[in-house]
Parts: structure tokens; sequence; C-alpha cells
């Protein structure tokens, strides 16, 4: 009961957010103009400086002496490359492609996971949940453009993706915050105090946009990818995901802080995301809410599972 309380709580604040922005939208304070604006300000301001500021103040530190960070890296990699082999295979509209990878391929870690993993081992120092944050930010983000830029629609350009992908103002974001911890370059404070607040707006401003975007006439429409999505993020990824990590020997705070980003729903950014880069973000926007709402039961169970079986 405690670990569904402690998902409960993770996840009733993102949707009381999102139905702030629900409520708000059917009213004459966001018109459709304004909505719009809000969305394209969070991927082009707001989401870069939240990248920059979650990988720039991690610590190097806690890379070293431990495999799962070599694990997460390839592991997150493998899993786009079959997700770019299978997802043609199984939609044909290109639009809605790039939006299923990212849904399938791109977990609401930072958000979702780091809490679990805090709340189920409290007081010890979860610096390998942190860490995991740095490398998988980065793959998430380049892939999810990856995809996005490829299925845009029309001919495939190589020129024209790879233009898309260094451009992207999320790529910027994350490969700024690598160099910020590379070279261990320290902010003066009332700017790292500036970055923070700003960063600070981008999680609960993109759920109030999701929400207003938000249109329960339209799920029927989108019924088939989203099933594939809903079920493939919250049920067939994490299966495979935690079996593998499990025969990879992990055990204790490492196993359960991989297991999480293979639990976690789809990422908030992913909305603004594919509505800025051509992609389906009505779709986007549905898997968002699905996922996290159906996440609350998924992650239970296989925390449930992963306690009672003593990996965790």
């Amino acid at each position: 009961m405690d670990n569904f309380i402690t998902t409960v709580n993770a996840v009733l604040p993102l949707f009381l957010i999102m139905a702030l922005g629900y409520g708000i939208r059917r009213t004459p304070l966001m018109d459709e103009h304004t909505h719009q604006k809000m969305n394209k300000l969070i991927f082009q301001l707001f989401l870069p400086i939240l990248l920059f500021k979650n990988i720039s103040t991690s610590s190097l530190d806690a890379l070293s002496g431990s495999w799962v960070f070599v694990f997460g890296f390839v592991s997150e990699m493998a899993l786009f490359l079959i997700l770019f082999a299978v997802v043609p295979l199984i939609e044909k509209e290109n639009r809605r492609r790039g939006v299923l990878i990212q849904a399938l391929g791109r977990s609401n870690y930072a958000l979702f996971g780091l809490p679990l993993v805090g709340l189920l081992y409290p007081g010890e120092d979860i610096a390998v949940a942190s860490m995991l944050v740095a490398i998988s930010i980065p793959v998430f983000n380049v892939m999810s453009v990856v995809a996005l830029e490829t299925w845009r629609g029309g001919k495939l350009n190589v020129l024209k993706i790879l233009r898309g992908i260094v451009t992207n103002p999320l790529i910027i974001g994350c490969a700024l915050g690598f160099v910020w911890l590379v070279t261990g370059i320290q902010l003066p404070q009332f700017l790292q105090t500036a970055i923070d607040d700003t960063s600070s707006i981008a999680t609960p401003l993109s759920l109030f946009v999701l929400g207003g975007a938000f249109e329960f006439s339209r799920v029927r429409c989108n019924m088939r990818p989203l099933l594939i999505g809903t079920i493939g993020r919250l049920i067939v990824v994490p299966v495979v995901g935690i079996t593998a990590t499990v025969l990879m020997g992990f055990r204790g705070m490492e196993l359960y802080a991989m297991c999480v980003a293979f639990m976690a729903p789809c990422a908030v950014s992913s909305y603004p995301m594919a509505q800025q880069m051509g992609g389906d973000g009505e779709l986007a926007g549905q898997l968002v809410v699905f996922t996290t709402a159906f996440s609350m039961f998924t992650v239970f169970g296989f925390t449930f599972a992963l306690k009672s079986l003593g990996f965790i």
C-alpha cells in the first residue's frame, strides 16, 4: 500500500495541473493564439533551460565504479533502434510514427522517477539515480528529435534532418549542460539562482498547456495508436527492460533506478516537442495523459513484484 500511495503522490499533482489547464482553456483567459505561443515558448526557452540545469548540476563523481550508467546508455539506445525498425511496420502515417517512437522510448524519468527512488530509499544518497537523469536526457532528446525530424513528412533529406537536430533548442540545452558539467565552470550565484527559478517553470507550464490542448472527443480518432503507445510504454517496454536489468545482475537502488526509467509514463515535454516539430501533437498529448493515468497501477505492480522477489 505504501508503494501505491507513493506512486499516487507522484502522479496526482500532474493531473491537477493538467485539469487546471483544461479548465482555463475553455474560458476567455486563453484563446488558440495564446495557447500556441505558450507552447512555442516552452519548447524554445523553458525546456532547454531545464535540461541545461539538470545536466550541468549533476555530479561526475557518481559515474565512477558503476556499470549501471553504461547499461543505461546502451539499453536506451538499443530501445530506440528497435523502435525505429518496428514502429514503421505497425503505423503507416508519418506524423504518428515519430510520435510513437518518442512515446515508447522516452519516459518521464526526471519528473516521475527521481521522486519514486527517493521515496523508496529515504535518507539514502540517490546520486546514481540523479546521474542516470543526466545520461537519459540527452539520449531521449537526441533520438526523439531524430524520430520527429525523420518523419516530418515528404522525402527524407539527411542534411535537413541533421540541421534540424543540431539547431533543436533541446539538443542545444543538453550540449551546453554537458560542457558546463565537464569543464566544471561555476556560474555566479545570482545567475545560477535565475536559471534554477526559470527552469522550475518548464514542467508545470508544460502540464498546464497540455491540459489546455486535450480534447476528449478526439480520443476515438486516435484509439489504435493510443492503445499501442500506452500498452507499449507501460507494459511491453518495462517487462523487457526490467528483465534485462535483473539478468545483468543489478540489485537494490541501482536496479530500481534503472527500472523506473523503463516504467515511467511518457515525458511531459514530448507534447510541445511533437507540436513544434510537425508531429501529431494531439496524439502525443493524449499519450502523456493516458500513460500518466494508468502508470499509477502499473508502476505499483512492478514495484510490488520487485520487492516481493527481493530484488530491491
